[in-house]
């Protein structure tokens, strides 16, 4: 067995993207994976407006949420309906473009955060059969033509609802904690919602911010009516069956959990708004199937949304970039549904590689590569047959592929048909002779989303994994600072899994031979609403004048506000290669950098006021610059803490695994046990294991 063939079989067991759902999960969650790609809706009394209020382009926020941006009082907006008679939506024929599209699924707005309901319902009179001329059930009517059409049926849900006497008034970050009565009126109407209306695939929650109990609720009750059904992650706290991004956003690498892009045809709304420029057809369609292949090459699903105008008429516009997608997908098809992820860690300048059994989809969705060519190392494996417009030859084990002029004109496939099914390829494994440590720092993480809401939804990464080359290695030994005792992990060696306690039996004294000068801390405060974002870059000394100088060596404790972040920056001067232990404290969340490294960011557990926790650096001779954002969701005071910490010692648990014989080729991956969710932050970024 050669080292390439052995180091594909390990790395097929446990690494991101081209994992088997089916695997992870249950039938439903393969099936809706495998759809790929659905049609999103956005329709309702906010669509009779058309992004206008009192005769102007309301131009601030999405036109969805009019009411809000616009700041019209509850009674006159609740007038809308009075007039709202969409005469021209015709659910069959939009169950029809969908199908021309190329989309497997409908996700329909039942209830926006507007309160109105597009479905008929005990709840509330605001509702589109006891409020409108119309008196239609358009939930119903969907139901109905996707069971006739042989389409899948989701439904969107906001659980904000602004029109609703006890839930919180209108903010400007829809993110707002539910009451009681909101979150009983919530469920209620999710009880109507799967028990009228036949199957429905997906349950689409949207904003607000639920305590974990009201999302487990949720979670629980979608599942008791209809086990079937796939529920959002934006329930909040972990509890659902797909993440989905941030609007619009596309992530750059696969996740270890089913996934999904919800993307609005235009950036700027996802209702239908009467003044907005929508350019040119054909480059709508270039950019839309662009972002389908880059979500589908990750591992994720594309849910593409169109907003019919007041009379329920699709807008035209949006109908034809559908069209065109649809014509491309009739062809290319086979490259999109049913497909896993690249097998491909890196991400290419010239498209992007689907799987289906043994073959490679390369879709030119980018641009051609300067010199011509598209080399791809395959691992071991062998080309059986290649199709498509170029010319391919193979040199040195890599296949290389000469696309011919025009290719990348209209996003052309070329597939590649392998002689086994495609493991993930990586570049050369570690090489114990020049590094005995295994660190976060030459690792390949594994990735998921966790949340509290909207805000806090961030890629968490859930697990690290490394590929090695030694061929004597008997033992591991684990070290881990005070943070870590007492854990559990998962190890999983060669395809063998353990679980490992990190006791306290064995010391390990840091050397602190080098001298360490530890500047002052700087503290700087700003609004950021989202935990996703991040800011590795380094703070000048010029910077950090303007910076408020802070003693933050105990536990301090500030004002604040939600969705403030307070950053703390501190240099330390070091005379040579040094480990050192720092203490951080951080209430809601946390990210750390070292010298613009990504070192740890995590959540800390809802409505967490403040924890302490330790961070094991590798200080670099001269100059290094530690720096922590503490990140605020709810609080109105956030406490902070940084100071080395008093007792600079590590702790070592020795294991001597079943490696696999016959190869110098090895794989080693390890994640927290027992964590409450498997979205959840594995916090072991102080973990190194030194290979023996």
């Amino acid at each position: 067995m050669t080292r390439k063939i052995v180091l594909l079989t390990f790395i097929v067991s446990f690494l991101c993207g081209h994992t088997s759902l089916s695997a992870a999960g249950s039938g439903k969650t393969d099936r809706w994976h495998s759809d790929k790609f659905s049609m999103f809706i956005h329709f309702g009394l906010y669509s009779e407006l058309g992004g206008v209020w009192d005769g102007k382009p309301v131009e601030n926020g999405y036109s969805e949420q009019i009411q809000s941006f616009a700041g019209i009082f509850s009674d006159w907006y609740a007038m809308t309906a009075d007039r709202f008679d969409p005469v021209n939506f015709d659910a069959d024929s939009i169950v029809s473009l969908a199908k021309k599209a190329g989309m497997r699924s409908i996700i329909f707005t039942s209830k926006h955060h507007d309160g109105f309901c597009m479905f008929g319902t005990e709840t509330t009179d605001f509702n589109s059969v006891d409020a409108t001329p119309s008196g239609r059930d358009y939930v119903k009517e969907l139901s109905e033509a996707c069971a006739k059409g042989g389409i899948n049926l989701g439904l969107y849900f906001s659980i904000i609802d602004w029109h609703y006497p006890h839930a919180y008034p209108i903010s400007s970050h829809n993110c707002d904690f539910i009451t009681d009565e909101h979150h009983e009126y919530n469920k209620s109407q999710v009880t109507e919602l799967l028990t009228r209306y036949g199957d429905i695939s997906e349950l689409w929650f949207d904003m607000g911010s639920q305590t974990p109990e009201q999302s487990r609720e949720l979670y629980e009750l979608v599942h008791s009516l209809q086990p079937d059904c796939m529920v959002s992650g934006r329930v909040g706290n972990d509890y659902y069956d797909f993440a989905v991004m941030g609007d619009n956003k596309y992530p750059d690498a696969a996740l270890q959990a089913p996934w999904q892009t919800a993307a609005s045809m235009f950036n700027e709304t996802w209702s239908y708004r009467s003044w907005q420029e929508r350019g040119d057809v054909k480059d709508k369609i270039k950019e839309k199937l662009r972002s389908l292949v880059n979500v589908v090459s990750h591992g994720g699903n594309y849910l593409l949304n169109i907003g019919p105008d007041g009379t329920g008429a699709v807008i035209p516009f949006e109908r034809e970039v559908l069209y065109g997608i649809g014509r491309w997908l009739d062809v290319n098809g086979d490259a999109i549904y049913g497909t896993s992820s690249s097998p491909y860690r890196e991400n290419f300048g010239w498209g992007a590689v689907t799987v289906k059994d043994r073959r490679l989809n390369l879709i030119l969705s980018g641009k051609m590569p300067d010199n011509g060519m598209i080399v791809l190392e395959l691992d071991g494996n062998r080309p059986e047959k290649v199709t498509g417009p170029c010319r391919s030859e193979s040199r040195n084990g890599k296949l290389v592929l000469y696309p011919t002029a025009g290719a990348f004109d209209s996003i052309s496939v070329i597939r590649v048909d392998l002689s086994s099914a495609p493991g993930n390829v990586m570049t050369d494994p570690l090489d114990m002779r020049k590094t005995h440590l295994l660190t976060r720092d030459n690792a390949y993480p594994d990735y998921s989303y966790s949340c509290f809401d909207y805000y806090s939804n961030y890629k968490s990464m859930v697990s690290y994994n490394w590929i090695f080359t030694d061929n004597k290695v008997d033992e591991l030994q684990l070290l881990y600072t005070a943070q870590e005792l007492g854990k559990k992990i998962d190890l999983k060696v060669d395809g063998s899994e353990y679980e490992i306690s990190l006791g306290s039996e064995n010391v390990v004294q840091l050397s602190g031979n080098a001298r360490l000068v530890y500047g002052p801390v700087y503290m700087s405060s700003r609004r950021i609403s989202s935990f996703d974002v991040s800011d590795p870059s380094m703070v000048s000394d010029e910077e950090l004048e303007k910076w408020e100088k802070v003693d933050v060596t105990e536990r301090t404790s500030f004002q604040s506000r939600p969705f403030m972040n307070h950053f703390l920056v501190q240099n330390i001067e070091a005379s040579k290669e040094e480990l050192v232990i720092m203490e951080v404290g951080a209430g809601n969340g946390i990210e750390v950098f070292l010298n613009g490294t990504f070192v740890m960011k995590h959540l800390n557990p809802y409505r967490c006021i403040y924890r302490a926790e330790k961070m094991l650096l590798p200080l670099k001779k001269g100059n290094n610059q530690i720096k922590v954002r503490v990140y605020n969701r709810f609080e109105k005071h956030v406490s902070l803490k940084l100071r080395p910490s008093q007792q600079q010692v590590l702790y070592r648990t020795s294991v001597r695994p079943d490696f696999v014989k016959g190869t110098d080729v090895h794989s080693v991956s390890v994640r927290e046990n027992g964590l409450p969710s498997p979205h959840k932050c594995t916090e072991l970024s102080n973990l190194q294991i030194r290979v023996k």
